[in-house]
């Protein structure tokens, strides 16, 4: 008979018996190795500091209020304080994952592919640290101007 999955939807490879565990929206159990995970990443402190700091606000335009908290925000997080967030794994059923939507059905030739799909970043590539950080934009990686490192490819020198 034929297979349609490489590893028969499971990852227990050599293992007799897996815990199980709770799905997320139905509730019901399912073995740690079959279900689909995923992390939640909250901010803990989104809905009612953000919600304190424009309504002690001096300006009443929301759209103010929008940018001077963006504009907060972004200080915050260039003076190295990064805002406290809540990490939670959470466990779907395979079922409940495609009726949510966490996942989809794909075809058989689709199926092959076990690459992630692409990340979406809403923000850019990568989030921009402080001023001065290693990596920030605008800085030389290294030597002065003008100098390459040593096996670093670029335009030819005339």
């Amino acid at each position: 008979m034929t297979k349609k999955r490489r590893n028969n939807g499971r990852a227990k490879h050599g293992r007799g018996h897996v815990k199980r565990v709770r799905c997320e929206s139905s509730g019901v159990l399912v073995p740690k190795d079959k279900a689909i995970k995923r992390f939640i990443v909250r901010n803990i402190v989104d809905a009612s500091a953000i919600r304190d700091i424009q309504d002690a606000s001096v300006l009443e335009d929301s759209v103010f209020r929008k940018v001077i908290t963006a504009v907060l925000l972004k200080r915050l997080y260039v003076a190295g304080y990064a805002l406290p967030k809540i990490y939670r794994k959470v466990y779907y059923s395979v079922s409940a994952a495609i009726h949510s939507k966490v996942v989809r059905v794909r075809s058989v030739k689709d199926r092959r592919n076990r690459a992630p799909p692409p990340r979406y970043r809403p923000g850019g590539d990568r989030p921009q640290g402080p001023p001065g950080a290693p990596g920030a934009p605008g800085q030389q990686q290294g030597g002065q101007a003008g100098q390459r490192a040593p096996g670093q490819q670029g335009p030819p020198r005339t």
